[in-house]
């Protein structure tokens, strides 16, 4: 049994605890919370910090299979230079691709992280995920823009989710964005969603160019698709309304689903998604520091908070991040909205 006290205990059901003591078991399981308004005076076996002692963070959104490319990519070039330079990078994998992947993963458990909700397109990280401290769930990520090659890219999601699971390993297939992934594609992965009763995450909004490759069919993302990728584009129509309300019939309502980085979200997109989908089972994970490496733009964070959403915390990739740390997302967070009491956070 272990007795450990803190300057402030925050268990999260309940306000902040003054001089408080936990005490639990040797595997960890808590027993009591205490707190005094008094000093907590020295006691045998009683540990003690000076600081604040929180309940393990959650990172529901990252990429360990890009931690090889922290400092390789520019930042504040937007979504279409990012994802240029993620296309023309993320594949020279060298020896040190697996290791920079255990790094990431040491360091996020030593930073507080006990579980992660992270992007996989290969089996890269599956070793790391075997041995690790920290309790993944792995998105196994699919996208083929165009239709005839929605067989394939099912496919291959497909393969990489038996290789996860045979180590037992969470996962489930998820859609990259609205932008990367056909109909064809969304109807495959929204079957298997409901046979699976899996959970969802899609990347949600994180540009304004994917707004205007939904209303106009023009923009970045457009040029990335003919230009960078040489993609045949003939098939799409623009459908004239936002990125999330046009791809909403794909994400099926009864699955939990996670909306990512929310960065050009409105409160119309949320008025047309409470008409399909439950608050209780949808959830908006803000990657604050990603949104300014990328588009130098934070969600409008007070929309998400007046509108009681169940707002959740990512650190994305180290490909725009310095750092996989939720608590560098949190203090980004008040600093940039200081109106969030450090409890909310």
């Amino acid at each position: 049994m272990r007795k450990i006290a803190a300057t402030y205990i925050f268990a999260g059901n309940q306000p902040p605890i003054r001089n408080g003591i936990l005490t639990c078991t040797d595997d960890g399981t808590i027993l009591e919370i205490s707190g005094s308004n008094e000093k907590i005076t020295e006691q045998s076996g009683l540990e003690y910090y000076s600081g604040i002692l929180v309940p393990g963070f959650v990172n529901t959104h990252c990429h360990l299979e890009l931690s090889h490319l922290k400092g390789k990519i520019e930042e504040k070039t937007g979504i279409g230079g990012f994802i240029g330079q993620i296309n023309q990078l993320r594949n020279q994998e060298t020896e040190n691709t697996e290791k920079a992947i255990q790094v990431a993963d040491r360091k996020m458990w030593a930073a507080g992280t006990v579980a992660v909700g992270d992007i996989s397109n290969s089996a890269l990280t599956i070793e790391t995920k075997k041995s690790s401290k920290i309790f993944y769930h792995t998105f196994i990520e699919s996208f083929g823009f165009h239709p005839s090659r929605a067989e394939r890219a099912f496919d291959i999601a497909q393969f990489v989710q038996f290789q996860f699971k045979e180590f037992n390993l969470p996962c489930s297939i998820v859609p990259h964005s609205p932008y990367s992934v056909s109909k064809p594609l969304f109807e495959k992965i929204k079957e298997n969603a409901i046979i699976e009763k899996s959970i969802l995450t899609i990347h949600n909004q994180e540009s304004e160019s994917e707004s205007e490759f939904y209303y106009t069919g023009t923009g970045a993302i457009l040029n990335h698709l003919q230009n960078n990728l040489g993609i045949d584009i003939s098939h799409w129509q623009p459908t004239g309304k936002s990125s999330l309300v046009s791809v909403l019939e794909f994400l099926p309502a009864e699955n939990l689903l996670l909306l990512v980085h929310n960065t050009f979200t409105k409160k119309e997109d949320l008025d047309e998604l409470r008409k399909i989908r439950s608050n209780d089972n949808t959830f908006f994970v803000l990657c604050p520091n990603s949104n300014l490496y990328i588009e130098n733009q934070l969600p409008l964070v007070p929309l998400f908070r007046g509108e009681n959403l169940n707002i959740c915390i990512g650190t994305d990739s180290l490909a725009s991040n310095h750092e996989l740390s939720v608590l560098a997302e949190m203090i980004t967070l008040q600093l940039n909205f200081p109106e969030i009491k450090l409890e909310e956070l």
